[in-house]
């Protein structure tokens, strides 16, 4: 693994190196359906996640839907798998987007990070940091770092000590540390949430 050389350089950080072997990132195809999952998914245990996701599967026959097949689907029947009003709307939101501007991973890949974050959260319900988990978990990005994650930044207070009182300090504090990890800061994002073991990879 040629990232964990790299981050071993910063002392505090090479402990949680050595409880892994490693991991690898992959890259989907279907970003439309990975992103309604993610959609699906927030503010959920993993759990119940994975459930509402199979009963939504459910509803094309166990297989992922195109885009126009999630638009022909009327709300009410997508809050009958579990659903709140908001996510219904999210997800038909994602489909639309995808049909009518395009989110085929080969333009996506064309992209610079902030530039795919730009076009994505012009849809409604798509923040930042559910591009910035599309970046490492659905495109391979090997270098994306998640400010505003509360598993990353309560993992890096517990190893590096750091205070929250102060936001303005507290970020540039986050910053600074992330730099020194480019260009592999996904992989530290994903050793920070095993060390604090709620990881969001899906």
């Amino acid at each position: 693994m040629p990232y964990k050389e790299h981050l071993s350089k910063d002392k505090r950080f090479k402990k949680l190196l050595e409880k892994h072997e490693g991991f690898t990132l992959k890259k989907r195809k279907n970003i439309c359906i990975y992103l309604c999952a993610s959609i699906m998914s927030q503010q959920l245990s993993t759990k119940v996640a994975d459930v509402i996701y199979q009963r939504f599967l459910q509803l094309y026959d166990g297989k992922e839907p195109s885009e126009q097949q999630i638009l022909d689907t009327p709300l009410p029947t997508l809050r009958s798998i579990g659903l709140s009003n908001a996510k219904t709307n999210y997800v038909h939101n994602v489909a639309r987007f995808s049909l009518e501007q395009g989110m085929d991973h080969k333009k996506l890949h064309k992209m610079e990070n902030e530039e795919v974050i730009a076009y994505l959260t012009q849809i409604k319900g798509v923040g930042r940091w559910t591009v910035e988990m599309l970046l490492m978990f659905a495109l391979g990005r090997e270098d994306v770092f998640s400010i505003d994650d509360l598993g990353i930044q309560n993992a890096m207070i517990g190893i590096y000590k750091l205070e929250r009182t102060d936001k303005k300090k507290f970020k540039a504090d986050l910053l600074r540390i992330s730099d020194k990890w480019s260009p592999y800061r996904t992989y530290a994002c994903i050793h920070l949430w095993h060390w604090k073991d709620n990881s969001p990879a899906k």
